[in-house]
C-alpha cells in the first residue's frame, strides 16, 4: 500500500481550535482608542459640528438646525465679511492677550455673521449698515432693523472682528456693549455647511458685497 492510499484512508481528526479572548478584547479596545483619538484630532483641529441654539441667524440659520464648523483653514486664511462664525463670548479684561473674566450665556458659543474686520468703520443709518462708507447689500437679513438710540459707529480695533445676527431684530451682538468687538482668538471657526436637517443641506455661501471700499490704512 502506497502513502497515497494510507493518506485516503486515514481519518480526518479535527484540530482544536484557538480561541483568544484576551487578544480579539486588546484589538478591539486598540480600535476603539484609535478611533476616539482620530475623531478627537478632526474636531479638535479639522471641523466641529455645532447646533444653532438661538434665533439671532435666522432665516439663514433656523435653531436647532446644524452646522459644520471649519477650524482648519482659518490657521492660513484670515475671516471676512460676510463670513459666519462660531464664537465664544467672553469679555476680556484689557487687549484680546488678555486672560477672559467672564462669559457670557452659560459659555454657550454664538453664531453671528462678520461684518467688520479690522480697520474698518462701521456705521448703522436708517436701518441701514454702511462700512467704509458704503452701503452693504444684505439680501439675508430678517426684516427691517429697528432704530435704537445707542451707539450708531464703531472702528474696528486690530485682531478683533464686528460680527452681526442676520435677525437684526433679535440679536445680542456687536452693537452691544455686552459683546463688543470680538477676538478672532475668541472665533471657534467658520460655519460653512448647514447639514442638518437633509431638507435644510446647503453650503453657508460668502457673499462678496462688491463696491465695498478697503480699510484705509492705519496711521503711522
Amino acid at each position: 500500500m502506497d502513502a497515497r492510499t494510507c493518506s485516503l484512508k486515514r481519518p480526518y481528526t479535527r484540530q482544536p481550535v484557538s480561541r483568544r479572548p484576551l487578544g480579539c478584547l486588546i484589538e478591539v479596545a486598540e480600535t476603539l482608542i484609535l478611533t476616539l483619538i482620530i475623531f478627537w484630532v478632526i474636531q479638535t483641529f479639522v471641523a466641529q459640528p455645532f447646533r444653532v441654539e438661538q434665533d439671532s441667524m435666522r432665516a439663514t440659520l433656523e435653531p436647532d438646525q446644524y452646522v459644520l464648523v471649519d477650524k482648519l483653514t482659518p490657521n492660513f486664511d484670515t475671516y471676512s465679511r460676510g463670513d459666519i462664525v462660531v464664537f465664544n463670548p467672553v469679555v476680556r479684561d484689557g487687549g484680546c492677550t488678555s486672560e477672559p473674566v467672564v462669559g457670557m450665556d452659560g459659555d454657550v458659543p454664538f453664531i453671528k455673521r462678520v461684518i467688520g474686520e479690522p480697520g474698518d468703520t462701521i456705521e448703522i443709518r436708517d436701518g441701514q449698515v454702511l462700512v467704509n462708507g458704503a452701503v452693504l447689500d444684505e439680501p439675508y437679513v430678517l426684516g427691517v432693523m429697528t432704530p435704537v438710540e445707542e451707539q450708531r459707529a464703531w472702528t474696528i480695533e486690530p485682531e478683533r472682528l464686528f460680527v452681526m445676527g442676520d435677525n437684526r431684530n433679535n440679536s445680542t451682538d456687536s452693537r452691544s456693549q455686552a459683546v463688543g468687538q470680538i477676538c478672532v482668538r475668541d472665533v471657534v471657526g467658520r460655519a460653512w455647511l448647514r447639514y442638518w436637517p437633509l431638507g435644510a443641506l446647503g453650503i453657508l455661501q460668502t457673499p462678496p458685497y462688491d463696491g465695498v471700499p478697503e480699510a484705509p490704512p492705519a496711521a503711522p
